[in-house]
């Protein structure tokens, strides 16, 4: 049996035949833009599994902020003793392995290890390690000889003679001492520059594998060339480093509210105030002053025996009879002042009490 259509789907057709489909193509171009849409693919940053992360993001937080402080030492030191104008920036610091620190470096680059020390730590911690790129120490070197102004550009491999070396040294000395001063805020540490490889490939001091932080210092000299600086953090000279940082966190929190507090006690039981005895004051216009002679008497409108305030820096504490103890001016004291201030606030306060 046939079916049958009604006049509607007849002249939806029809008019569906006079476009041209044209309703069917639009339909299709959206589910296709839609398929898209939802075929596309979304990018996410790639993380190794096999090497998962050891330090947290405050952690590295906390190293960017020291090599932020660092950069910004080291530019004024490089622009006063060379005089060069230089800009020295972090571009990023990041958890890596050191093959690929390795591997960034050519095979005749001079990479120099530095030995860390933190202040009351016994072991022995793994050296970390600065490369410059050559363009910026022959740079230096130039400028350090008298040179002209301008920037000296190298190849990536160049081999320095033995003259430069020496030179070189001199330069990375100025940026090893400032070491110390961009971990001044957060640990005490003395930074040395042990020796210097020729041959980073060879390096045997830290595993392939090994967990490092790489930071990348961008040099800007002159506003004409870009430059680097490469230093390499090992895992475990890390972990000693917040390791320290943490412990000194909680040594201070346990001075400022527990541990030292008898101790706190006792310093201020020991500090000095200034003692005071007042008799009473009167008001004297400048010229009674002015003429005052000796043997001058002046009326306190009080008795001899009358009772004295002690004030302790600017605070009446005390009263005292005046009198003389081992041939020596004293005191000898009746009553706190304090505690009648307070019975009297308290009756007050009592009465306000009872007629409300």
């Amino acid at each position: 049996m046939a079916d049958v259509l009604s006049q509607s789907q007849i002249d939806a057709l029809l008019k569906s035949m006079a476009s041209g489909g044209g309703p069917e193509e639009e339909k299709t171009e959206e589910v296709v833009q839609k398929e898209k849409a939802v075929t596309e693919e979304v990018k996410y940053s790639k993380y190794d599994f096999y090497s998962p992360r050891k330090f947290t993001k405050d952690k590295m937080k906390i190293l960017t902020s020291v090599f932020e402080n660092y950069a910004r030492i080291i530019t004024s030191q490089i622009n006063g003793v060379f005089r060069v104008m230089t800009d020295i920036t972090v571009m990023e610091v990041q958890e890596r392995r050191y093959y690929e620190y390795v591997n960034s470096l050519n095979e005749n680059d001079a990479v120099t290890l530095v030995e860390a020390t933190i202040q009351d730590y016994g072991k022995n911690l793994v050296p970390m390690m600065i490369y410059v790129t050559p363009s910026l120490v022959i740079t230096l070197v130039d400028h350090m000889l008298g040179g002209s102004e301008g920037v000296i550009k190298v190849d990536p491999g160049y081999r320095y003679s033995d003259v430069e070396i020496a030179l070189y040294r001199r330069i990375l000395s100025y940026m090893i001492q400032a070491l110390k001063d961009g971990f001044a805020n957060y640990i005490s540490m003395e930074f040395k520059a042990q020796r210097i490889e020729d041959n980073p490939s060879m390096m045997q001091d830290v595993g392939l594998d090994e967990t490092v932080a790489i930071v990348h210092l961008n040099v800007d000299v002159a506003g004409v060339a870009s430059e680097k600086i490469r230093i390499c953090m090992p895992g475990t000279l890390l972990e000693s480093i917040f390791q320290t940082i943490d412990s000194r966190k909680h040594l201070a929190r346990g001075y400022a509210y527990e541990d030292n507090r008898e101790t706190i006690l006792d310093n201020i039981r020991e500090s000095l105030l200034p003692v005071t005895g007042q008799l009473g004051t009167i008001a004297l216009d400048l010229s009674d002053i002015y003429h005052l002679k000796e043997g001058d008497v002046i009326d306190m409108s009080k008795p001899k025996d009358h009772d004295v305030k002690l004030f302790i820096g600017r605070q009446a504490w005390f009263t005292g009879k005046m009198g003389i103890y081992k041939k020596n001016v004293a005191v000898r004291i009746n009553r706190r002042l304090y505690e009648e201030d307070d019975e009297e606030s308290l009756e007050e306060e009592l009465e306000t009490a009872a007629s409300e």
